[in-house]
This record gives structure tokens, C-alpha cells and sequence, in this order.
């Protein structure tokens, strides 16, 4: 449900992997009645996963500098379940948005700082609800190593971008799920050597 308005910003990978990132979670959320994004960018999987799921509330955000990346797609959504986008900086604190009953990320936690990484769950820690379900997604090392030679490359060039930047191991991350109070119902393999995790906290 978009309007014709011209060019919008545009990810392609977004355009590549939004049907599969769909598919499953028009399963995991398909109990839930609203959604807080972390990191919308273009607003493309916004958009898709709004107008695909009308049962769902959709709340977009970015960090405040990359708002006018995110809010000129929004605008142009022609549905009545997409919020307009928020400020959201993992690291705020007091945390600054409410937490509902899910949480969707998409190729975040291998852009901002493993301290942040480490913040954000923290976060859902102290502020989610129990049975709130939450889905990543993006590439993830396991048991130390890369699932591919493109993931190695891959990690290599977010080095040269930003020391921060990292593709995440697994355990790391199921760790801090885990010390949130999150337990992982699923661990989903997808396109490009990509994974969709999802937990449910309990």
C-alpha cells in the first residue's frame, strides 16, 4: 500500500530479503498486535511488513540522524497500520519508547557497537513484558567461525568502515537474549547466509 511519489531511498538487499524475512514472521507474529522496529533505514521492510500484516501496529525507528532516511517512505504508506517513525537510539537512557508485545531488527547488530548490542538487551531486559517475541535478523558467526566465505568478506569490509562494526557470534548474542530473559524458539536459516533468530521472553 504505497503512493507513487518518486524516487524514495532504496536498499536493494531490503528488496532482496523482505518475502523471506515475511514469511516467517507472518508466523511469529502472527499473535501479536503491535511492532517495534529497531532500525528501520529505508522504511522498505516497514512498508512491506505493515501492509502484508494489517492485523499488526508497526512502529519504525532510527537513530535521530537517520530519520529523513526513513520518514519520506512512511509518508507515502497509504495504510492505517504504520506509526509515524521515532527517535530511537539504543543506548538512551532512560530508554525512550514503549516496548510492546514485538520487536523486529534487521541487519542492525552487525552495524552498532557491541556495546550497544549488549544496551539494547539490557533494555528488553528491564522494559519487555513476558511473551513479547523478538526477531533478528542478519548474518551471524557460529561456534566461532564464518558460515561462508561471503560472510568473511563481508566482515572484513564492516571493519574497514567502522572498528565497531562486526558480524556477531550467535552465542554472544543467545547469551545476552538469555540474560534479558528471552529463551530462543527458532533459529531460521535464510537466503544470501543470512539467519532470522527468534526468542520469546519468559
Amino acid at each position: 500500500m504505497m503512493a507513487d511519489r518518486g524516487a524514495l531511498p532504496f536498499s536493494q538487499s531490503c528488496e532482496n530479503n523482505k518475502p523471506y524475512i515475511l514469511n516467517i514472521l507472518c508466523t511469529a507474529f502472527a499473535g501479536r498486535r503491535q511492532v517495534l522496529e529497531i532500525a528501520s533505514g529505508t522504511g522498505q521492510h516497514a512498508c512491506h511488513f505493515a501492509a502484508a500484516m494489517p492485523w499488526l501496529q508497526w512502529q519504525p525507528t532510527e537513530l535521530p540522524d537517520n530519520l529523513p532516511l526513513l520518514q519520506p517512505r512512511c509518508a507515502v504508506y497509504t495504510g492505517d497500520n504504520l506509526l509515524p517513525p521515532l527517535a530511537l537510539d539504543v543506548r538512551d537512557n532512560p530508554w525512550p519508547v514503549p516496548i510492546p508485545d514485538a520487536v523486529f531488527s534487521a541487519n542492525s547488530l552487525h552495524i552498532m557497537s557491541f556495546e550497544s548490542v549488549q544496551r539494547l538487551f539490557a533494555a528488553l531486559g528491564r522494559h519487555a513484558a513476558d511473551d513479547v517475541v523478538l526477531a533478528i535478523y542478519g548474518p551471524f558467526n557460529y561456534r566461532g567461525e564464518y558460515t561462508s566465505p561471503s560472510n568473511a568478506r563481508f566482515d572484513s569490509w564492516l571493519a574497514q568502515q567502522h572498528p565497531d562494526s562486526a558480524i556477531r557470534h550467535f552465542e554472544d548474542v543467545d547469551r545476552l537474549a538469555r540474560e534479558a530473559g528471552f529463551h530462543l524458539r527458532a533459529d531460521h536459516a535464510m537466503p544470501a547466509n543470512n539467519r532470522l533468530l527468534v526468542w520469546v521472553k519468559s
